[in-house]
C-alpha cells in the first residue's frame, strides 16, 4: 500500500506474570511505556505460572522487574550503596533509615533466566547485549562471570553458594567486570579470591578496586631486570638468579619441595621492602593452614598476603584465584613497590579451567585440555614486569609452580609455562630422596635474566660452579662401574661431591649475601677439599660463623656495596684456612 514505507513502527511490551493485574494496572502501565518509549508501543499480557509473586514488563532487551524477587534486588543494591563505614553499632539504625525512605523505582534491567544450574556453572537465556566477562547477580545474591556467549543462551560461572539458584531464577547484568577490593590492610590476612577475609580476624576496610583481568604493562612501560631477587637458597641465588620482574617457573614431581622454594624465598624478604603473595590453588585447607602458621612463626605473614582457593571449592573460585592474587599484586605495583608472588599451583590452575570449560560444552583438544589453556597463563604470567621510573618502578617477580609426571616435563602445561616464563628451577625426585635438598638439577635448570640479576660479589664468587658441578655429574656416571681411577679423577670426583655437599640447606634458613659469597669463595678454591663428606654441614655452618667473627669488616662490606675485591677475598681466604685447621685439629682429636 502507498505510505506503509513511512509508518512508524509498532513496539510491543510484554508483560508477564502468574496472575494478570487490574485494568486499572494495565492502563498505567500503558501510559507509562507510550511515555518513554513512544505513542505506538503496545501492551500485550502473557500468563507465566512460573513467574510467581508478581510480573514483569520487557521491552526488546529491557526488563522491568516487580516481581518479589525484583523488588529485593532494588532493596539490595541501595542497601550496599550505603557507606556508613565499619562502625557496627550504625547498623540498626541505617537499616531503619533506609527502609523508611525507599521506595521502588521502575528501572529498566537486562536479565535472563536460569536454564540449567549445576557444579558451578549457570547457563541462560535472554540477555542479548551482555558481554563476554561481565558481572551477573542472581537473585539470591550469588554473582557470576560470563564465560560462554552462544547464539539464544550464556554459560557463567559462579562464585557463591548454587543451592538458592534454579530453574527460572533471574539474573542480572551489573555492566561491571570481575574486580577485588585491594588496600594496605591486606597484608597479614588470608583471604578468598573474591577479597573477603577467610581467617577470622575481622572485616578488611579496602582502600581501593582493581579488575582481576587487566592487560601486562607494554614494552615501553618496562624497565630491563637488573636488581636480584635474592632467594636465600645458595643453589639457586649462584647458578639461576631470580630478577625483580622475573617470571621463573618452579618445576618438578610431587613432594620435591617445590613449594618449600617458595617459602624459602618469601621468609628470606624480611626486612627487604617486599610485599609477597602466596596464591594456593586447589590445596587442601590443612596444607594452607599449616603453611600460614609457618609463615607467621618467622615473622613473614606481616609483609605477606595469602589468597587461598582450595580443593573444596568449585572449579570456577579455583581459575579466578591467581588473577585476583594479580591484581592485587599490581596495586602495590603501581604504588612503587616490589612484590613477590607464588602461584601454587598452576597444574591445578590448568586441571580447573579444564573442568570449567567442559561443563560449559567446549570442545577438548590436546590432552583434553581446551585450545585456549596457553592464553589462560600467558596473559597472566606477562603481567609480571619492572616498570619504568616514571610509573613508580615498582615490580611483580611471579614464582609459577608446576607438578610433573614422572619427571615428565615435554607435557602440554609444563611445555606451555615453560615457554611463557623466563626460566625453570627444574627438581629432580632422584636427588630429594639421595638427600639433596634443595633438589637443583643443573643441567636442566636455567635462568634467562642470568648475571644481570646477581650483584658483582656473588657473581664473582660463583665462577665456573655451574660448569664444575655439570662436568661432576657426567664423570660420575662414566665412572660409577670403574674401580681403577687416577689420582686426577678422585679428586675431580671428590671436589664435586663437596660441592653438591656444600648446596644442600635446611629449609627455612636462608643464607645472607656475605654468607654466600663465604661459602663459594671457600669451596671454589678447594679450601674444603680434604673435609670429609659426612662433615661438611657441620664445617659448612662453623666457616660461616668464624668468618663473620675474624673477617667481619669483609662481611659488612659485602653486605653494604655488593662487591668483591681482592682485599676481601683475600680475608675470607685466610679466615676460612685458619678454621680449616681449627675444624681438622678437633676432629683429630675427637677420633682419637
Amino acid at each position: 500500500m502507498p505510505g506503509n514505507e513511512n509508518r512508524p513502527e509498532v513496539l510491543t511490551a510484554v508483560l508477564s506474570g502468574d496472575k494478570r493485574p487490574t485494568p486499572d494496572q494495565e492502563a498505567r502501565l500503558l501510559k507509562f511505556v507510550q511515555k518513554k518509549y513512544g505513542e505506538n508501543t503496545v501492551l500485550v499480557w502473557e500468563e507465566d505460572p512460573k513467574e510467581k509473586r508478581g510480573f514483569t514488563l520487557k521491552i526488546g532487551a529491557e526488563t522491568y522487574d516487580w516481581s518479589i524477587d525484583g523488588r529485593l534486588g532494588q532493596l539490595r543494591a541501595t542497601l550496599r550503596g550505603e557507606d556508613r563505614g565499619a562502625d557496627t553499632t550504625k547498623i540498626l539504625p541505617m537499616l531503619k533509615e533506609t527502609l523508611s525512605e525507599w521506595k521502588l523505582m521502575a528501572v529498566a534491567q537486562e536479565y535472563g533466566k536460569v536454564k540449567t544450574v549445576g557444579d558451578g556453572i549457570a547457563v541462560l537465556s535472554g540477555l542479548e547485549n551482555v558481554e563476554y566477562g561481565e558481572i551477573l547477580e542472581f537473585s539470591s545474591g550469588v554473582r557470576g562471570l560470563v564465560q560462554d556467549l552462544r547464539e539464544d543462551e550464556v554459560g557463567c560461572i559462579l562464585f557463591g553458594d548454587e543451592s538458592g539458584i534454579h530453574e527460572n531464577s533471574h539474573a542480572y547484568r551489573t555492566g561491571r567486570t570481575a574486580g577485588i577490593p585491594v588496600g594496605e590492610e591486606y597484608l597479614g590476612r588470608v583471604i578468598d579470591p573474591l577479597g573477603a577475609p577467610i581467617d577470622g580476624r575481622g572485616p578488611i576496610n579496602a582502600s581501593s578496586y582493581r579488575m582481576v583481568e587487566a592487560p601486562a604493562p607494554g614494552i615501553i612501560d618496562r624497565q630491563p631486570v637488573d636488581t636480584p631477587m635474592e632467594t636465600g637458597i645458595l643453589a639457586i641465588d649462584t647458578m639461576f638468579p631470580i630478577g625483580r620482574g622475573q617470571r621463573e617457573l618452579i618445576i618438578g614431581d610431587r613432594q620435591t619441595g617445590k613449594t618449600a622454594i617458595a617459602l624459602d624465598t618469601i621468609i628470606n624478604q624480611k626486612g627487604k621492602d617486599v610485599v609477597c603473595i602466596y596464591v594456593a590453588i586447589g590445596q587442601k585447607a590443612s596444607s594452607v593452614a599449616q603453611l600460614v602458621d609457618t609463615l607467621r612463626a618467622h615473622g613473614a605473614m606481616d609483609y605477606t598476603i595469602v589468597v587461598c582457593a582450595t580443593a573444596s571449592d568449585t572449579a570456577p573460585v579455583q581459575y579466578i584465584a591467581p588473577y585476583a592474587g594479580c591484581a592485587m599484586g599490581e596495586y602495590f605495583m603501581r604504588n612503587g613497590k616490589d612484590v613477590l608472588i607464588v602461584y601454587d599451583d598452576l597444574s591445578k590452575h590448568a586441571v580447573a579451567y579444564r573442568t570449567m570449560s567442559l561443563l560449559l560444552g567446549r570442545p577438548p583438544g590436546r590432552e583434553a585440555y581446551p585450545g585456549d589453556v596457553f592464553y589462560l597463563h600467558s596473559r597472566l604470567l606477562e603481567r609480571a614486569a619492572r616498570l619504568a621510573d616514571d610509573l613508580g618502578g615498582g615490580s611483580i617477580t611471579a614464582l609459577p609452580i608446576i607438578e610433573t609426571q614422572a619427571g615428565d616435563v615435554s607435557a602440554y602445561i609444563p611445555t606451555n609455562i615453560i615457554s611463557i616464563t623466563d626460566g625453570q628451577i627444574y627438581l629432580e625426585s632422584n636427588l630429594f630422596f639421595s638427600g639433596q635438598r634443595p633438589a637443583v638439577n643443573v643441567g636442566l635448570s636455567v635462568s634467562r635474566v642470568g648475571g644481570d640479576a646477581q650483584t658483582k660479589a656473588v657473581k664473582k664468587a660463583t665462577g665456573s660452579m655451574k660448569l664444575d658441578l655439570e662436568q661432576y655429574r657426567e664423570m660420575e656416571v662414566f665412572t660409577q662401574f670403574s674401580s681403577d681411577l687416577d689420582d686426577t679423577t678422585k679428586r675431580q670426583l671428590t671436589y664435586g661431591a663437596g660441592l653438591m655437599r656444600l648446596l644442600r640447606q635446611p629449609q627455612y634458613h636462608p643464607l645472607s649475601q656475605h654468607q654466600q659469597v663465604t661459602i663459594l669463595t671457600a669451596a671454589l678454591n678447594r679450601v674444603m677439599q680434604d673435609v670429609p663428606l659426612d662433615s661438611m654441614g657441620e664445617f659448612k655452618d662453623g666457616l660461616i660463623r668464624y668468618v663473620e667473627i675474624h673477617a667481619k669488616e669483609a662481611c659488612d662490606e659485602i653486605e653494604a656495596k655488593g662487591q668483591l675485591n681482592q682485599f676481601i677475598t683475600d680475608a675470607i681466604l685466610k679466615a676460612s684456612r685458619d678454621y680449616l685447621d681449627v675444624f681438622m685439629r678437633e676432629k683429630a682429636r675427637a677420633e682419637a
